[in-house]
């Protein structure tokens, strides 16, 4: 185990060697490429921030104002029918939007049950199960122009049940 600690440490740094000496051999002018995609990063930035701060402002309102509770609330009888912790609801509501809202919820629930606890286990899994739907269809899709979206919003929100489910099943047998 101490061997994959290890490791793990140099693997970034050995990746961003591996990238400077492949464009070196290839003959790239490795600076120039690097101060380009910076630049054309920071245009990026630049071009979502509207996207980013009507996102932060729309999930923080939802929170101030309580209608975050209340749809849990709602919500949580019908998911605790079908084994999904109603407490859980406001994370997953959150993170369909944001990672760092959701992140401050996961260290409430943390705090209040504890990071062992059943639902701290199925917390912990659900956040690495789970995506930003909404934030990632906003940014990839204003970025790349696209219009039409097609099922993109179904196949996501599948996905996420199936993350949700495969977070209670692997919780359940991490406890046992």
């Amino acid at each position: 185990m101490q061997f994959f600690l290890y490791l793990s440490d140099f693997i970034v740094p050995f990746l961003i060697l591996a990238i400077v000496v492949y464009a070196l051999l290839k003959g790239t002018n490795v600076y120039d490429t690097f101060i380009k995609g910076a630049h054309n990063g920071f245009l990026t930035v630049i071009q979502i921030m509207p996207t980013l701060v009507g996102l932060m402002v729309a999930v923080g309102i939802l929170r101030a104002s309580g209608f975050l509770d209340f749809i849990s609330r709602i919500l949580g009888q019908f998911t605790a029918c079908i084994g999904f912790p109603g407490e859980l609801v406001p994370l997953t509501i959150v993170k369909m939007f944001s990672s760092s809202a959701a992140t401050g919820l996961l260290l409430d629930i943390f705090k209040e049950y504890g990071a062992d606890s059943r639902l701290g286990l199925i917390a912990s899994i659900s956040m690495s199960c789970t995506e930003t739907i909404f934030y990632t269809m906003s940014i990839y899709f204003m970025t790349a122009k696209v219009t039409k979206t097609r099922y993109t919003l179904a196949g996501a929100l599948l996905s996420t049940a199936a993350g949700l489910a495969a977070s209670v099943i692997l919780a359940g047998m991490l406890i046992q």
